[in-house]
């Protein structure tokens, strides 16, 4: 699979499985932002977890909006993921010279202590929003639901993504035998068949339910530059030079504006 999100259920143990890849959009936004493979891997990961918490969407304009505040060196990032699948989405540092070129970073020293929302909204109104440490102890708390959730980037030095795959595991309130969410740590990777991924959890009768593609998208555009623009005071624009860069924060582009 690539570029897609999967979601599948054992109708005899009553466990659902999502399964996503999102090589191409986090490739074309840590391009965007100039991120280096440190922050790259952690947007990595983050778009991974968004694509994940988009299989709970259910109205046709529906976002969700996967924040997190970090005490470590990296700040935090803003993702998001819409009911179309496409994804965008930042980190609050976009080079840690102290850590890139380094190999595998580690979550503690980079990360350090985090707290994530997540939020889903439709256009004018939130429909939901849950604040955590952790996104399984967001879905524990927040939701009272029995899943756990694991991603896995790899990027080179060069910034080229070479994996970036999520897995969410739920036992629904119904399932027989012991909890399968609790094997999700146990999976040996996820740069495998998606049968390969059902098959280490023990649910070889896993049916795949629905398939979405994803990729990466934003609502930037000039004329929203212009109407940014627009919304400024008569003195504030006399006191700008007469074209200005404005660079989309959610996406890294950049467009050359007229004042």
């Amino acid at each position: 699979m690539k570029d897609c999100r999967e979601e599948w259920f054992d109708a005899e143990k009553k466990v659902a499985v999502t399964i996503v890849d999102v090589t191409s959009a986090a490739q074309e936004l840590a391009r965007g932002h100039l991120a280096g493979p440190t922050a790259a891997h952690y947007l990595t990961e983050a778009l991974a977890s968004v694509a994940l918490l988009g299989g709970e969407m259910s109205e046709k304009d529906e976002t969700v909006i996967l924040q997190a505040k970090c005490s470590g060196p990296l700040g935090g990032y803003n993702v998001e993921c819409t009911a179309a699948g496409t994804l965008r989405g930042y980190t609050e540092k976009k080079v840690l010279d102290g850590f890139d070129g380094l190999g595998k970073p580690k979550d503690r020293m980079v990360l350090g202590d985090q707290q994530i929302q997540v939020t889903r909204s439709v256009p004018g109104r939130i429909l939901s929003q849950g604040i955590s440490t952790s996104l399984d102890g967001y879905f524990a708390g927040s939701l009272q639901r029995k899943a756990c959730l694991k991603v896995e980037a790899a990027v080179s030095d060069e910034v080229e993504i070479l994996e970036a795959r999520g897995v969410l595991v739920e036992d629904l309130p119904d399932a027989k035998g012991p909890m399968v969410c609790c094997k999700t740590d146990e999976l040996k990777s996820l740069a495998v068949a998606s049968r390969n991924v059902l098959k280490q959890l023990g649910l070889d009768k896993a049916e795949l339910k629905r398939t979405t593609p994803l990729k990466f998208a934003c609502r930037c555009s000039p004329d929203r530059a212009v109407a940014m623009l627009a919304a400024l005071s008569e003195e504030e624009r006399k006191s700008l030079p007469p074209t200005i860069d404005i660079t989309c924060h959610m996406c890294g582009k950049t467009f050359t504006v007229k004042v």
